[in-house]
């Protein structure tokens, strides 16, 4: 009975469906950003890239050199000292003329997506998406939440765990300052194949979907990061599924569309201070209530005689 009547009250203080108008979700994409154009059937695993990125960013050297292989017998992801990494993987779909296993290698890196949910959450605002498509990280504002890398669908912010005093969020800054100047990321700029195309994000769809049109037994007919998340700076075509090499599925929602909606929509009409109030008031109305029905005086039956 007293949740029936909680659950009374709770409908009476609500306001009708029709007088609770969503707020209008407005994506915070730059209209007309830099990108990235990842063609796997072309990288070598030569892990050039790698080693423009650690001199670009003043990272550390690693323990092994650029040229030893052997690193590529494990997977790895981007982690504090290393913004971008290259994995291999046998498909099983590909051979050469002697019919040995060919691999296929992908770089992975910050994707710098159109609306980053690392930007989304991120309590200080040290996360940034910039006009040129970086996501900019700013440690002067940073409080060390680590809220981004619980939000980021692709699991690539790090942090500094062994640096007690000023650890920093770490990852791919997409070279801001080098494409702020007309430059090309390190990377992109360093790769003996050709492997990255830099340039404005629409016009590396366009090239994108002319290369798939005209090698349709080469390439996969799908572009990663074209819809992924709503989008991101760095895209991948490939000549083989990406499934089959680690590409993790996502829809195309940007992840900070539906949780911006309720925040905007609570706030801007004024709902939430409204609801507050309402659920302090019913939770206040049964529990007096509760406590008079503790404490009434119970009716004594007469024992017959």
């Amino acid at each position: 009975m007293k949740k029936l009547a909680g659950g009374a009250l709770a409908a009476s203080c609500a306001p009708p469906a029709a007088a609770f108008p969503v707020a209008q979700w407005e994506s915070k994409a730059p209209a007309d950003p830099y990108g990235c154009l990842v063609d796997l059937s072309v990288c070598i695993g030569c892990r050039k890239c790698e080693q423009g990125c650690a001199l670009a960013n003043e990272l550390p050297t690693p323990s092994r050199s650029y040229d030893d292989v052997r690193v590529l017998d494990q997977k790895h992801r981007p982690d504090a000292n290393t913004y971008t990494v290259i994995n291999r993987y046998f498909s099983g779909l590909k051979y050469d003329k002697l019919n040995r296993l060919v691999p296929t290698y992908v770089k992975s890196q910050c994707m710098h997506c159109q609306d980053p949910a690392c930007v989304s959450v991120c309590l200080s605002g040290a996360l940034q998406k910039m006009g040129n498509g970086a996501v900019y990280y700013d440690k002067s504002r940073c409080v060390g939440c680590r809220y981004c890398m619980m939000a980021c669908p692709f699991q690539i912010p790090a942090y500094e765990y062994a640096d007690p005093l000023t650890p920093r969020v770490r990852k791919c800054t997409f070279c801001f300052e080098l494409i702020s100047q007309g430059g090309k990321p390190a990377c992109a700029a360093i790769c003996p194949m050709e492997t990255m195309t830099f340039g404005k994000r629409n016009d590396l769809l366009v090239l994108a979907q002319k290369r798939i049109a005209e090698n349709p037994r080469r390439y996969v007919d799908h572009i990663y990061g074209q819809h992924e998340v709503g989008g991101t700076s760095w895209m991948y075509i490939s000549d083989v599924p990406f499934e089959k090499v680690d590409f993790v599925q996502l829809p195309s929602d940007p992840p900070p569309r539906l949780p911006e909606t309720l925040q905007h929509t609570l706030f801007k009409y004024l709902w939430s201070p409204i609801l507050f109030f309402f659920s302090l008031a019913g939770v206040t109305f049964l529990a007096k209530r509760t406590r008079s029905e503790e404490y009434a005086p119970k009716t004594v039956k007469e024992i017959p005689k």
